[in-house]
């Protein structure tokens, strides 16, 4: 079983001092979220506690989990917080509980692997889950939705554009399999839009790119999440493609104030691109990590790597910082190094 461990005091003091004067609009709230144990979900609990804590605001978070026990051992700091309540319940059908939330954040995913087949029934739960949070949102008094979307909107970058903003009109190929997640995420966009505006709350679209810190899972088949096991179990940092793909990467705890500012401050009906517009190349990116252990080695493969994102995946967030004063604050050499020394730590914490 993986060690349980919390984020640092100096994450969560990070968190607090940038988001002084946001959170009086939770006070006496109930907030309902879906993906709430993932990366992204976590992060935002762990936002969520030290401000609900830190203010006093009295509020509650009401986690929809398919597995509260496991979440229970991998966050116990969390779980057992008394304005958290975890409710076990899967997100394409789950009953909604039968009480009013002021704030609902619709942060579940599927995971789109496997063949054309196996897309597809994801496509067709992501659409169900979506539906089901809607049906909540409508019907519980909702004043504002924060639905987590992804940056595979925009389908793939093209060469030509360096950082891709909110107003891009590209698109993900209709007749690739491969692209069911960016139309899944377009789709429910879509819903919550158009349900927001017939039904009087407010909608606030995260298009989310690319992340790392504490909590990343080092076995999902991110390259930032594979290079970290590697230096961890002391082997050589495999790049499974040529190197060249570019990317960027905005820390956990950025992450948790951008996306806690979207649900309270975002403009309705709006969509905000989050993650971090200092792109680099996925070489690059094993070569800071290397840094981390010194003497580590770097293989690339030298192979088209099948299905993987296009070759730039890097967002313009000029609009994030331009209408809600969201920055880049934790540089990225910065960000891994937090993110190492938690999975290390939590390594040795398992081991005694």
């Amino acid at each position: 079983m993986t060690a349980a461990r919390a984020v640092s005091v100096r994450d969560r003091e990070h968190v607090l001092a940038h988001t002084e004067g946001l959170w009086d609009d939770l006070r006496g709230e109930r907030i309902f979220m879906t993906g709430g144990t993932g990366f992204v979900g976590t992060w935002l609990i762990e936002a969520f506690v030290a401000a609900n804590a830190a203010h006093g605001l009295g509020a509650t978070a009401v986690l929809l989990s398919r597995d509260p026990r496991r979440f229970a051992e991998r966050a116990p700091h969390l779980a057992g917080d008394r304005a958290v309540k975890l409710v076990a319940g899967d997100v394409a059908d789950f009953t909604p509980p039968g009480e009013r939330f002021g704030f609902v954040v619709h942060a579940s995913t599927e995971r789109y692997d496997g063949d054309a087949a196996a897309r597809l029934r994801s496509l067709e739960r992501d659409a169900a889950a979506t539906r089901r949070v809607l049906d909540l949102a409508r019907t519980g008094g909702t004043r504002r939705l924060l639905f987590t979307s992804s940056g595979a909107v925009y389908g793939n970058q093209p060469p030509g554009l360096s950082h891709v903003s909110e107003t891009y009109a590209g698109a993900p190929d209709p007749a690739d399999p491969r692209t069911a997640y960016g139309r899944s995420k377009r789709s429910s966009e879509l819903a919550c839009a158009a349900n927001a505006r017939a039904f009087g709350f407010d909608a606030v679209i995260a298009r989310l790119f690319a992340f790392v810190g504490p909590h990343l899972p080092l076995d999902a088949g991110f390259a930032v999440g594979d290079f970290l096991a590697d230096v961890l179990a002391g082997r050589t940092i495999r790049v499974g493609g040529d190197g060249t793909a570019v990317r960027s990467y905005l820390y956990g705890a950025d992450l948790a104030i951008w996306l806690w500012t979207l649900l309270l401050r975002g403009a309705a009906g709006r969509a905000y691109n989050v993650g971090s517009a200092e792109a680099l190349s996925v070489r690059a990116l094993a070569e800071l990590i290397a840094e981390l252990v010194p003497g580590t080695a770097i293989e690339v493969e030298h192979r088209a790597v099948s299905g993987a994102a296009g070759a730039r995946y890097v967002p313009s967030v000029a609009r994030a910082e331009s209408e809600l004063g969201l920055r880049v604050r934790v540089p990225l050499p910065d960000a891994l190094r937090r993110t190492y020394d938690f999975h290390r730590g939590r390594a040795a914490e398992g081991a005694r």
